[in-house]
């Protein structure tokens, strides 16, 4: 059985797998699907078009935007930022749908960082607190930085 906080707003098409937490103050809109066994966290946003694997912890203060793929056993620290469009325009939306962007399973983004549109994170890679991801990141790599370099990689 899931948890959802009585003060988080929850849209009846969303999908919610067993034994995942829901905190106060989550907006999550129809359409959105989230596994099993995950925890998100306070002051989240999920729109509709997002897709979050089993064991997914989401921290405070992240808003997940259509277009992102999380998969299982994915860490995103408090506050990461997401963007799905690379020349955003006001009142001016994307025909083609949103630039798709994926977090392998097992990766980790730090708190703060940003991950640009369009970019995969490979299989338990690990994004450092503030790094501001432009490129693809390699599987098991450790970034860090503006733009986010390689500085190691981890077994």
């Amino acid at each position: 059985m899931s948890f959802i906080h009585p003060l988080a707003d929850v849209a009846p098409e969303v999908s919610i797998g067993e034994k995942t937490n829901v905190w106060q103050y989550v907006v999550l809109l129809p359409g959105a699907v989230i596994g099993k066994e995950c925890n998100i966290c306070a002051h989240t946003l999920v729109e509709g078009g997002v897709s979050i694997g089993n064991r997914v912890t989401v921290k405070s203060g992240v808003y997940l935007w259509d277009g992102l793929v999380i998969e299982d056993d994915v860490f995103v620290g408090p506050n990461a930022t997401f963007a799905n469009d690379r020349f955003p325009r006001s009142k001016q939306h994307l025909v083609d749908g949103y630039t798709k962007t994926v977090l392998k399973k097992g990766v980790s983004i730090g708190a703060n960082a940003t991950v640009l549109p369009g970019v995969i994170v490979g299989v338990n890679a690990m994004v450092g607190a503030g790094a501001v991801v432009v490129n693809d990141v390699p599987p098991n790599a450790v970034v860090v930085g503006n733009p986010a370099r390689i500085v190691r990689f981890i077994e």
